[in-house]
């Protein structure tokens, strides 16, 4: 029959005899179980014992934490709290050294109890403690025990840290901006300061005063000491008001922590970090980790105040940066004279900008976050990067198929999604270590990071083909793709650029598909043959929807005009899928146009094959090595009977999925783009959600359904998101 639930076997030691092996009843008074021990070792005065664990910190049992008490527990029988604070409290005032050297080292081992150290603090043993640093009589090991006991007793939160005087704290930061100090002493002192700054207002402006920025990166070199530096420089930083955070002064390894963010000083501190810690010789731990995730979350905090600004649209100061935006973009035109004309021109070229309101692009800046350090994040690129700023904006002010990136719409909604995925403003949490190395790599690393993030924008927003209404699917790729690179923690923005290009819009859905499919009931043999019996009919739908496209036609610039006026041609396939048409156009149609518009045809029956990229007979002329690799990729030909050529270049990687894969199709061949494996991948995933919520109803039709006669008709839409 097992024990009672009360019932709790242990074993109980003490010095110089054997151990009692007793069963304690958890109903019986702890005094009694105390007074019944000592009886079998006739030792008197029960009331001056205790019982204690025998391995681990050794902490005293009391009534309330007698219920943690195990089965097999060893535990010691040992003088109580108060006799033993009693005891110490004596010696640590004797006159001899090696016993004064013994009290100390126990005091700092029991203070961690807090049973002890409340009867310590009773009798006023922080006092003690404290009048002996205060003296500056200890030094070496006796100093490091004393100022180890002091940090114990203080964190139980018995006593206020409002009550340490300034001669304590000056004694300490003395510890801290001496030359040469124990390793032991510095780290005891340095946590003892960090707590004064996180437990007391009052001590915040005592503690700054007296440590400067200078005195503590010196100590970032020692790795012995490195995170208990860091973790005061967090405390203080994060204790300082509002307005001191971001001053800057012109000395200021020589100004006082309140004054930390000032920029030099963060410069030398984020070097000093990055060369001593990050790439130092030793792995990082925990803490360290978690200390270099606040000061991250602290110094992007810095940009909360200009997040949370609106823009003043009558500042004439904050419109004439949106006026510099314009005039970098544009080389500087020459203003015309007439104001009217003036404001015309600057319409145009703010909604080329990508702007939402064209005639006061102000505006914009007005919802808060991102506020202002949106415009800050532009202004940045435009003088920094001014090439790619130039690029990105006259790269899609120049299109006319309605694809245009809107960059300065762009610029602010990434601006938002960045502060939220760093969580800007928000206080760092307990225990999380997420720092990344890359923002220690630059001086202005939340700017870097918007560059490249923007450029990541525009690149995906050409991939997905995307128009005005895929603004917000756009944006949550982007997110995925941001974060998905986040977590592969780059050590530096170069490598973050290289972990982005790796993660195009191909690759999202790739690992959406594949993540979705990697589920356990996904792998299991039924669901396994339920796709397999799918993807011949989803192949089919796929085939269709290429082919319908097709017979909508699409229209191609002409290659290799250097004229003003741009030239274009269309083709489209006949709706009974046996005819090419194509014929030049003298500006891009609005729509589909029709048969007989579209002088030249070529039979189906007449093509041998298709051809992509440098195979393309276009692609292989002289005139064409000048090419860049984009036009290559967007290259195809069909070559027809007799030994005569069509040559295409896509607008886009859409386009040209779409009009190779339909030709493959329609030459009864495999359509093996990477756009046809992704609709291939999402469609069987519905389908296969679809069927499985009713496991009955899974035979597949006989035959697909016919071709309809009407191309539009048998279209489906494709969801990004």
């Amino acid at each position: 029959m097992p024990p009672p639930a009360d019932i709790v076997k242990v074993a109980i030691e003490w010095p110089g005899a054997n151990a009692q092996l007793i069963e304690m009843d958890q109903k019986r008074p702890l005094s009694s179980i105390i007074r019944e021990v000592c009886d079998g070792w006739s030792l008197s005065g029960s009331e001056q014992f205790a019982l204690r664990y025998a391995d681990g910190p050794q902490l005293y049992i009391t009534e309330q934490s007698r219920g943690e008490i195990k089965n097999g527990t060893i535990l010691r029988l040992a003088i109580s709290p108060a006799r033993a604070a009693r005891q110490l409290l004596e010696r640590i005032q004797s006159h001899g050294i090696d016993a004064r050297l013994e009290a100390l080292k126990e005091l700092a081992k029991l203070s961690a109890d807090p049973t002890f150290a409340t009867e310590f603090i009773n009798m006023e043993g922080i006092g003690t403690l404290a009048r002996l640093v205060e003296s500056g009589t200890h030094f070496g090991e006796m100093l490091a025990f004393t100022l180890t006991a002091f940090l114990e007793l203080m964190d139980h939160g018995i006593v206020s840290w409002d009550l340490i005087s300034l001669s304590f704290i000056k004694q300490i930061a003395g510890y801290v901006n001496q030359p040469m100090v124990d390793v032991s002493i510095l780290q005891r002192s340095l946590a003892i300061l960090e707590s004064m700054v996180l437990n007391s207002h009052s001590l915040y402006h005592r503690v700054a005063q007296e440590i400067t920025v200078g005195q503590l990166i010196g100590h970032l070199s020692n790795q012995e000491i490195q995170t208990y530096a860091i973790a005061l420089i967090n405390a203080l930083f994060l204790k300082a008001p509002e307005d001191r955070r971001q001053e800057d002064y012109t000395n200021p390894l020589e100004q006082h922590l309140t004054e930390m963010a000032s920029t030099l000083a963060q410069k030398h501190l984020r070097s000093i970090i990055l060369n001593h810690v990050i790439r130092g010789n030793r792995p990082i731990k925990a803490e360290m980790a978690h200390q270099l995730y606040v000061l991250q979350v602290l110094t992007f905090n810095l940009l909360e105040e200009r997040m949370m600004t609106k823009m003043d649209p009558n500042d004439q100061a904050q419109r004439d940066i949106i006026f510099e935006l314009r005039r970098i973009a544009f080389d500087g035109e020459n203003d015309p004279t007439g104001t009217e004309k003036r404001k015309a021109m600057y319409t145009k070229d703010y909604k080329m900008l990508g702007f939402t309101n064209h005639v006061n692009p102000a505006m914009d800046f007005t919802q808060t976050p991102p506020g202002m350090l949106a415009l800050d994040n532009m202004l940045y690129l435009a003088k920094v990067h001014q090439d790619t700023y130039i690029r990105i904006v006259l790269e899609n002010s120049s299109r006319e198929d309605k694809h245009e990136c809107p960059f300065g719409r762009c610029a602010i909604e990434l601006t938002r999604m960045l502060c939220e995925i760093l969580q800007v403003g928000e206080l760092p949490n307990e225990g999380c270590n997420d720092y990344h190395p890359m923002f220690f790599t630059h001086d202005r690393a939340w700017e870097e990071f918007f560059c490249v993030c923007i450029q990541l924008l525009n690149k995906t927003w050409k991939e997905m083909r995307a128009t005005a209404e895929d603004f917000n699917k756009v944006m949550q790729v982007v997110r995925e793709q941001i974060t998905r690179a986040l977590a592969m923690k780059p050590s530096s923005l170069d490598q973050l650029k290289n972990k982005l290009r790796g993660l195009n819009y191909s690759e999202i859905l790739r690992l959406r598909q594949s993540e979705r499919m990697s589920q356990d009931d996904f792998q299991s043999p039924p669901i396994i043959e339920l796709r397999e019996r799918i993807q011949p009919e989803i192949l089919e739908l796929i085939k269709q929807q290429r082919l319908n496209r097709l017979c909508e036609g699409s229209c191609f610039r002409k290659l290799g005009n250097r004229r003003r006026q741009e030239k274009f041609w269309f083709c489209r396939l006949s709706l009974n899928h046996k005819v090419l048409h194509y014929g030049d156009l003298d500006e891009s149609p609005q729509g589909e146009v029709p048969f007989e518009l579209l002088s030249d045809k070529i039979p189906v029956s007449d093509i041998k094959s298709v051809v992509t990229g440098k195979d393309c007979p276009h692609m292989k002329e002289k005139s064409a090595l000048k090419q860049n690799k984009e036009v290559l990729e967007l290259a195809f030909s069909v070559l027809y009977d007799p030994d005569e050529t069509l040559n295409f270049v896509a607008p886009n990687k859409y386009e040209y999925c779409i009009w190779t894969d339909g030709l493959c199709a329609l030459l009864g061949r495999e359509m093996g783009s990477d756009l046809t494996r992704s609709d291939l991948d999402t469609l069987i995933s519905m389908e296969m959600k679809l069927r499985l919520l009713d496991l009955e109803n899974i035979t597949i039709p006989e035959a697909p359904p016919p071709v309809p006669k009407e191309p539009s008709s048998y279209n489906f839409t494709y969801n990004y998101s």
